[in-house]
């Protein structure tokens, strides 16, 4: 049971951690279903003496999946990385409900390609797993036949299934992930997309999702955070499968698992994201221009 404090936390202070906890303070187990899953507050993190993350407000409910977006360098993933503890804030604080399982899937994981290692026996690494567990997990993912297979021949969305996997063994109530849909394509995003919609369906665990794409996102998703060292703007994404441009843009082979989500800053930046509350800034034309179809496009032969 966690301690009581018996004085205010500073700002930037870490309550001590009861047993088992990995660096952040706990909410207590009373009145648990009403309660999030973990929170940040006036959250910053600063990194080799530069501010990333600054003024975080962030809090996550049980069974929602919130899509964090945002360009590169915006502190996505250092985001990530404080709510589960494995970065310190600098002020603010991070608050985990008591006894939280979290289930997290790196954004890049590399493996030698010399190393004999099968799908089951890298779900058992560090700690050994039963059959059972193994299939069961892997049934999770989408993926009930490939314990025997080699790591090294993994297709990349194969690979980005068993690191989802591997971070469903232990049954967790919160699903982080770093974005996992990186170097596949929109087919094999949305299918991943959808896979992820499963889980939540199945398990009732909550998803924070890391996308690469600024426009681009899980359909699925119950909220859209735009992040660039603060949250810029916040909203649903546009659920727009039906729609003449989504056809043109995706096709059919995406089952509905994309929508765009358009940004509403009231303020800038130099980046081309922002541009996006110009009323003359269409977010179709942004997709289309990264669709990897597009010759134009700089994702065009990627994944």
């Amino acid at each position: 049971m966690t301690a009581q404090r018996t004085a205010p936390l500073a700002h930037g202070d870490v309550e001590p951690d009861p047993p088992g906890a990995q660096g952040a303070p706990e909410v207590p187990g009373d009145d648990a279903a009403s309660r999030p899953l973990v929170a940040a507050q006036g959250l910053s993190v600063a990194l080799a003496g530069r501010t990333v993350l600054r003024g975080i407000d962030f809090s996550v409910s049980p069974g929602e999946i919130v899509t964090v977006v945002g360009p590169n360098g915006s502190g996505k993933s250092t985001l990530l990385r404080a709510l589960i503890g494995a970065v310190a804030p600098a002020d603010g604080r991070v608050v985990r409900r008591a006894g939280l399982r979290v289930g997290y899937v790196p954004q890049m994981l590399r493996i030698d390609a010399t190393l004999p290692l099968t799908v089951s026996r890298f779900l058992s690494l560090p700690r050994r797993r039963s059959a059972v567990e193994t299939a069961e997990a892997l049934a999770a993912a989408g993926l009930p036949d490939l314990h025997a297979r080699q790591m090294t021949e993994l297709s990349g969305g194969q690979f980005q299934r068993v690191l989802l996997a591997r971070a469903l063994l232990d049954s967790p109530e919160l699903l982080l992930l770093d974005e996992p849909t990186q170097g596949l394509d929109q087919p094999g995003s949305a299918a991943f997309y959808r896979r992820i919609a499963a889980v939540r369906e199945e398990t009732g665990c909550a998803v924070v999702m890391v996308s690469h794409e600024l426009h681009v996102v899980m359909s699925a998703s119950d909220r859209v955070i735009c992040l660039n060292g603060h949250v810029c703007c916040e909203g649903a994404p546009a659920h727009v499968a039906s729609a003449p441009e989504y056809r043109a843009l995706f096709g059919t082979g995406t089952g509905g698992a994309l929508a765009l989500y358009r940004h509403d800053h009231d303020h800038s930046h130099d980046d081309d994201h922002t541009r996006s509350n110009d009323p003359d800034h269409d977010p179709w034309d942004v997709a289309a221009r990264r669709h990897p179809d597009n010759p134009a496009s700089p994702t065009r032969g990627q994944g």
